[in-house]
């Protein structure tokens, strides 16, 4: 545990201006960002009594090496570049909202040809426009199934789309009037996206003018006898209304505004946001985080405006309006309240109101959304304490039955994956505080030994992967050792693990200590777990350490091996895809690679390529029917082959 008294600055050269500090960790990694209205008032706080601290702000300064800030002339300077720097090095002592849990979302991909309609899960992407979150996924199939009547967009896959291309007849969808079929032409690309855009209007809030429309078009075709048409405006019309009613007007002012509430206690807080456009609460989300500093809710407000308009603003694309709505509804104003004003009226381009709702429907909605943050701490709490529980056990447990001198808390493991010598590959994944850090995984083709079994594969992954933690933690170097100059950011291969698991039994384990040991790394474990008996294998020991059935401390290592398990099969998986796609087509005489790709283009995959005939495969253009016989005469040996090898069987282990 560092003295935070060792890097505390010299009394009278921090700055009473605004401005933005960053702390540092002995290695030179960002670990905290924050901003302050006087820097000298704010980090002079950091340095009191340690015993009267937060807890996680006392484990921040006693993590940290150095402390540095950059002065702003203005508050909403500071909110920027506070905003930024939490973005760029992703410090782990910030707070950051993520979803508790990942809500669905309607998505319509406007950056395609032809716009797709689905629900969907994951992070936002460019050129997508996205509508909700909603609380659970059948809500969206409901009201979308009710829509596509209305608005007959297209909602199939890719792979869907070009096969009724292919075959010249539209889905079962297109037949009952639930899509316009662009897959066959029934419309043009314009007409399609026009269809989408009214759809996305009428999600979007605008449905008033959409209905009178529809009312207009169903009284004139009844006045002009065309009854057929003016019964199905007439369905169009009640679809539309049942749309409407699963999304309860809650203000009747057409109110554009979010309305964010908070439920914590002293270490975690729990945020929820119901999204409420034209008076009627079109999404929900939440969040629980936990907090760094001892923090009221004036100071939650300021932390989660500056992350999550920030990055919606990001998102956005042009022309589908913006993330941040007119007004903003909160149970506190921070501090700087007129400066993160400011700062989201420049996101949306007009004044943005930021107030605490005092009465009427609003504070209503208000007590609604409070209600809603309790109950979701609540739940969260009771999950927690399992979860924490659980982690700080294996952890405990894992220290004391291999001797390690402090509690593993980076693990890192590796598997070897490959069918009967081929297409060796390895994966090497990383779990901190017993969870799976995804943004640290690594993948590596096998060089130099291939072909000489998986011991010798498992060395030369431990070789490179700490080699090149040697090279970029040297000193004498101008920049802070596993720093990157130019970014500020860890090297991809800066930090060691406390434990190395590699996946396998003594011969494997062993494999792995003598490269740490010739490369004179001393302070990394490293353990092999067999998976026939899920036995521990420590380097040198003739026997294995048999731990329960029951403990923490195996289960971890069991989730650790299969996810890294998972990562070598389908970095397998896709590298052996590649290499039969092309060599399937390699060896056909006078077939060139503008044919081979001509004629995957054509079909979209190998496999449907295999069942063509040769009549289908001359039709593609460039191939004339002598070729086609030769591709065609190819695929059906090679077919022949790989089914007599069907016995083969992918493995991701590395023998024992």
């Amino acid at each position: 545990m560092a003295d935070p008294s060792t890097y505390r600055p010299s009394p009278g050269t921090i700055p009473e201006a605004p401005g933005v500090y960053k702390f540092r960790d002995p290695d030179g990694r960002v670990i905290y960002v924050g901003k302050a209205k006087s820097l000298r008032s704010r980090l002079n706080s950091y340095f009191a009594d340690l015993t009267l601290l937060h807890p996680r702000t006392r484990q921040m300064v006693t993590t940290a090496g150095a402390v540095e800030w950059t002065v702003v002339t203005t508050e909403v300077e500071a909110l920027q570049l506070e905003y930024n720097w939490i973005k760029e090095f992703d410090p782990r002592f910030n707070v950051r909202y993520r979803d508790d849990k990942s809500y669905p979302v309607l998505a319509v991909t406007l950056h395609e040809q032809y716009p797709r309609l689905h629900v969907y899960r994951g992070p936002r992407r460019r050129g997508v426009r996205y509508f909700g979150p909603y609380a659970h996924a059948w809500a969206i199939r409901e009201t979308l199934d009710l829509l596509l009547r209305v608005f007959p967009a297209r909602t199939c896959s890719a792979g869907v789309f070009k096969r009724h291309g292919q075959i010249g007849r539209p889905c079962l969808l297109g037949y009952i009037g639930k899509c316009s079929a662009p897959c066959v032409g029934r419309v043009t690309e314009d007409e399609h996206r026009g269809i989408v855009e009214d759809f996305c209007d009428f999600l979007a809030g605008r449905t008033d003018a959409m209905m009178r429309r529809l009312e207009r078009e169903m009284n004139a075709a009844s006045a002009e006898l065309e009854f057929e048409r003016a019964a199905r405006l007439r369905d169009d019309l009640a679809a539309l209304r049942r749309a409407m009613e699963k999304q309860a007007v809650v203000l009747g002012d057409g109110t554009d505004a979010d309305v964010v509430a908070f439920a914590h206690d002293e270490l975690e807080a729990a945020v929820q946001v119901f999204h409420v456009r034209g008076g009627r609460v079109r999404g929900q989300r939440g969040w629980v985080i936990d907090k760094i500093d001892e923090i009221d809710e004036a100071g939650l407000v300021d932390q989660f405006v500056g992350q999550f308009y920030g990055d919606q603003a990001e998102l956005a694309e042009e022309g589908e309006g913006s993330p941040v709505p007119r007004e903003l509804l909160v149970p506190a104003l921070p501090e700087d309240a007129p400066a993160v004003a400011d700062w989201l009226s420049g996101l949306r381009g007009a004044r943005v109101q930021l107030r605490i709702p005092q009465r009427g429907d609003k504070r209503a909605l208000m007590e609604t959304v409070q209600r809603n943050a309790k109950e979701a701490f609540a739940q969260h709490k009771l999950r927690r304490a399992g979860d924490l529980t659980a982690r700080s056990a294996a952890l405990q447990e894992l220290q004391d039955a291999l001797g390690l001198d402090s509690a593993p808390l980076r693990i890192e493991c590796i598997d070897i994956s490959h069918i009967q010598g081929a297409d060796v590959v390895a994966s090497l994944v990383v779990f901190e505080d017993g969870l799976a850090r995804k943004s640290e995984y690594r993948r590596f083709a096998i060089r130099e030994a291939a072909a000489e079994g998986d011991v010798a594969s498992i060395a030369e992954v431990v070789r490179r992967r700490f080699h090149r933690y040697l090279s970029e933690n040297k000193d004498g170097a101008e920049h802070t050792p596993g720093i990157d100059p130019e970014t500020g950011r860890p090297k991809k291969f800066a930090y060691a693990p406390n434990l190395l698991v590699v996946d396998g039994a003594g011969p494997q384990a062993n494999a792995a200590a003598d490269v740490l040991a010739e490369l004179g790394i001393t302070d990394v474990a490293v353990v092999g777990l067999a998976k026939r008996l899920e036995e521990v294998w420590l380097p040198a020991d003739p026997e294995p350490t048999i731990l329960s059935r029951t403990s923490e401390g195996l289960y971890l290592l069991q989730r650790v091996r299969d996810e890294a398990h998972r990562f070598a099969v389908a970095y397998h998986r896709s590298k052996r895809s590649k290499r039969m796609t092309t060599s399937a087509l390699d060896d056909i005489p006078g077939l060139g690679q503008s044919r081979k790709s001509a004629l995957l283009k054509h079909f979209g995959s190998l496999k449907r390529l295999r069942q063509a005939s040769v009549d289908d495969i001359s039709g593609v253009p460039g191939i004339g029917a002598h070729t086609a016989a030769l591709v065609h005469s190819a695929l059906a040996r090679g077919t022949a082959e790989s089914g007599a090898g069907d016995g083969d069987k992918e493995t991701g282990r590395t023998g024992q």
